[in-house]
């Protein structure tokens, strides 16, 4: 076994009219993000930092935007099958570790069930999972309240065949 490391980075505009999904959770706040599904930056990212690590392209790749099937599905379900692509592969989810950037709302209390339902979505242990949360102290356009980010870093042990 190797171990590899993906990064994974993702950013939706701020609309309102839509629900906030951050983690599988909905988060009490009157905007949601503008995308093609729900529009979880940290879902998202977690797909391209574990696809990045099992070198497997990216999420656009495997989900593209403007496939129809993929109108406002739950990231959760995509997180899913990128999860089960690394397992039918050999690979092991080791650690992932993200932070999502955004003025508002506040997401400290949201993280311990952004934590359950990442792991219970992936089948790891909630220990795996690092989630922060940051401001950008009101610097360029998350500080100006136009989106979130997130960013996250994934650790996965490759099967021999994909050295």
């Amino acid at each position: 076994m190797s171990l590899r490391v993906g990064l994974g980075v993702d950013a939706h505009r701020r609309v309102s009219g839509r629900p906030l999904i951050l983690g599988g959770v909905q988060i009490s706040s009157d905007f949601g993000l503008e995308a093609h599904s729900d529009g979880d930056v940290l879902a998202h990212a977690i797909m391209d930092a574990l696809l990045g690590a099992a070198n497997l392209g990216d999420k656009g790749t495997h989900f593209p935007s403007g496939d129809p099937q993929y109108k406002n599905i739950r990231s959760l379900v995509l997180l899913r099958q990128v999860s089960e692509m690394l397992t039918a592969r050999g690979h092991k989810i080791r650690n992932i570790d993200a932070s999502v950037m955004c003025e508002e709302p506040k997401l400290a209390p949201y993280v311990p069930q952004m934590k359950r339902e990442l792991a219970a979505c992936m089948s790891l242990n909630e220990s795996l999972i690092s989630i922060k949360a940051t401001t950008l102290e009101r610097m360029g356009f998350t500080g100006r309240g136009e989106g979130i980010a997130a960013l996250a870093v994934a650790l996965v042990e490759c099967a021999e065949h994909d050295r």
